[in-house]
């Protein structure tokens, strides 16, 4: 745990890779420049001394995932969200298996989340069942990429017939967490197919489901807010937005106090997108983050209340996981070990 003033803050990352993007599994230009889109991200908005080396970033170690987010990093559970783009990378970038494959040896730090494209059709509903009995995804979750191109498609719609089968599937086999990619793009996939409309279709057919939109939908922020507002099951994933607050802590203030107004603070979760970004210095950033005065008349202040749900407590609660006592906020939902 992350200890602070007295205050300890149980961290769940909620979203965590572990890809491949080497020169030797790198397909083509497409998956050539997507992780360089990446690592621009990280260039962009980390401190210098938080950036890494491009050969490190295309693909790091178990040693490396180990030693950022358990021994440095103050995460007490982290979740694994695959993202396959075979049509880029020749073993895919960043599978269930490879992911599942670290997190079996370390059963007490990882969970493994799965993932579906319904442009595999019927095929593809018998392989989620399949992931779902391999990884024990009940009670857990999947991660969509909507934009993620498959032969001549470039990408799809929540709302589209067969997503909706597919979000069907996931309630009967106990999948109940949904993480979808809802922000900004990443070359070449196509912005507009990342667009955040089609969670208000999903949400409202399927009550019984909690849909994390990784990244609140930026750069549509005001699109998220209108749709989460009136659907309790989406949540907002700070993944890609909490860097921002190095960079630029005013439009991060001014986004998280418009997630604030429009949601209220229990559906609101870390998530560092590791290894784009390392996890320590987001958490020390976010716990001693407050609202510029300047703008507290419209926004209010960040409570420390808040920030313990935000890293650690909401994401604990979505997916069961136990936490400390000493941890706890009363009447947070979190299940005492």
């Amino acid at each position: 745990m992350y200890h602070k003033d007295g205050v300890d803050y149980f961290v769940v990352d909620g979203h965590i890779h572990f890809w491949d993007a080497s020169e030797e599994n790198t397909a083509n230009k497409y998956g050539e420049g997507f992780i360089r889109c990446f690592y621009d991200y990280q260039r962009n908005l980390s401190p210098k001394e938080w950036v890494w080396p491009l050969e490190k970033f295309r693909k790091y170690s178990e040693q490396d995932i180990l030693h950022d987010l358990f021994e440095t990093g103050y995460v007490d559970r982290a979740i694994f969200q695959p993202t396959y783009l075979t049509e880029f990378y020749t073993k895919g970038f960043n599978t269930t298996e490879s992911n599942g494959a670290l997190a079996r040896k370390h059963p007490d730090k990882f969970i493994v989340n799965g993932a579906f494209d319904p442009r595999e059709g019927e095929a593809g509903l018998d392989r989620l069942e399949q992931l779902a009995e391999e990884w024990n995804l009940r009670g857990r979750g999947v991660k969509l990429y909507t934009a993620e191109w498959r032969g001549d498609s470039k990408g799809y719609k929540l709302s589209d017939p067969m997503a909706l089968t597919y979000l069907a599937k996931c309630e009967e086999l106990g999948i109940r967490n949904v993480h979808i990619h809802k922000g900004p793009t990443i070359w070449p996939l196509n912005r507009d197919a990342f667009d955040v409309a089609d969670v208000d279709a999903a949400a409202t057919a399927f009550p019984g489901l909690n849909f994390v939109v990784e990244h609140s939908g930026l750069p549509r922020l005001e699109d998220f807010c209108w749709i989460a507002t009136q659907e309790p099951n989406v949540y907002a994933g700070l993944s890609v937005v909490l860097p921002f607050i190095h960079t630029r802590p005013r439009y991060f203030a001014k986004v998280i106090g418009e997630l604030l107004f429009w949601l209220d603070e229990d559906r609101i979760t870390f998530g560092s997108d590791y290894a784009i970004w390392s996890p320590k210095w987001l958490i020390e950033s976010l716990v001693d983050f407050q609202i510029p005065e300047d703008m507290q008349g419209e926004y209010g202040q960040l409570t420390t209340d808040f920030k313990r749900k935000v890293l650690g407590l909401t994401m604990a609660r979505l997916y069961d996981i136990k936490v400390p006592e000493a941890a706890q906020i009363k009447d947070a939902g979190t299940v005492a070990a």
